[in-house]
């Protein structure tokens, strides 16, 4: 069976290596690993680095170049989602299905146009903000009294009113229940986990997982081991299943889904254990969630779900 990974870093992971000079990157990194693991897409992430100093909108421009430039050198393999039917198209073809996704509009300061812009050039996703307070949002590390702005809340409207899926992940509460109030269709979480498993600023509460399922949204559960358990010991891949398996029992299988955020590649100076959880060491371990799942009972059409078909659920309710 097939998955689909709610969050993967690969366009950072390209604009990277671009300015190294390398060429043909996904390819030469990501191919072999990603089909080791039965993973068959996901949203592709441009994740904007928080230097202080930057000019952050000449390097989105360089993020963006970096990202047209690998979709056009893999063609062959790359089936971009930018409207409802293409997913399943991919499917059928056996390409890789791909939503093109921002991580943070810190780049954007308070200049709106920018969402149409990457609307025109296929992004059908983004979060506001990463760990940090921006024009438009606070993340995790921001004021607790702090949420949307103003402008932030025309983001989300906009974003709505385009067909973008609006992610929650890294926002912090009031951010969170602030994009709630100011939206109607389903909002997601695309690597986040479950807080009562593991008190994590990262990770949701209860309320909050229950409210994206009120709009038929998803959660994506992520690879980090730091989000599953605080115990080292517990930080492996039944540990991982156990944050599934809260958000099946609280709000059911429709809204469980995979967000892996593996990001062992972009520290070339660690081991892979370091970043990620035994037995789930890096996208060509994967497929191991999905025989974990089997060992627990769980028949094939629900596994689908969580696998892929919820997110592609919200590709067809969004764009």
């Amino acid at each position: 069976m097939k998955i689909f990974d709610g969050h993967a870093d690969i366009w950072y992971d390209v604009a990277k290596k671009r300015k190294l000079g390398e060429e043909n990157i996904f390819k030469k990194y990501h191919l072999d690993r990603l089909k080791t693991g039965n993973i068959m897409g996901g949203i592709f992430i441009a994740y904007l680095e928080q230097i202080e100093g930057q000019d952050d909108e000449k390097e989105m421009f360089h993020l963006i170049n970096s990202t047209i430039h690998e979709i056009r050198e893999n063609q062959d393999i790359f089936n971009i989602i930018r409207e409802k039917g293409d997913f399943n198209r991919g499917i059928v073809e056996g390409k890789f299905d791909i939503i093109m996704g921002i991580e943070g509009l810190k780049a954007i300061g308070k200049n709106l146009d920018w969402i149409d812009t990457f609307y025109e050039l296929g992004f059908r996703h983004a979060s506001l903000t990463w760990n940090e307070e921006n024009h438009l949002a606070t993340g995790v590390d921001g004021d607790k009294e702090r949420g949307l702005t103003s402008i932030g809340k025309e983001a989300v409207k906009k974003m709505e009113k385009l067909g973008m899926i609006i992610d929650v992940s890294h926002a912090n509460d009031k951010t969170f229940w602030d994009i709630y109030d100011n939206t109607t269709k389903p909002i997601i979480a695309s690597h986040s986990n479950v807080k009562a498993l593991c008190d994590h600023k990262r990770n949701l509460t209860d309320e909050q997982i229950k409210a994206i399922a009120k709009r038929d949204g998803v959660i994506g559960i992520n690879a980090y081991k730091k989000f599953l358990a605080r115990d080292r010991y517990k930080q492996n891949l039944e540990r991982y299943v156990d944050h599934i398996e809260h958000i099946i029992s609280l709000v059911g299988i429709k809204h469980a889904a995979l967000g892996f955020d593996f990001c062992e590649y972009l520290y070339i100076d660690k081991k892979d254990e370091d970043i990620n959880p035994i037995g789930l060491e890096n996208a060509s371990k994967a497929v191991s969630v999905l025989e974990e799942l089997y060992k627990r009972g769980y028949n094939e059409n629900d596994i689908r779900k969580i696998a892929f078909e919820n997110f592609m659920r919200i590709t067809e309710m969004i764009l």
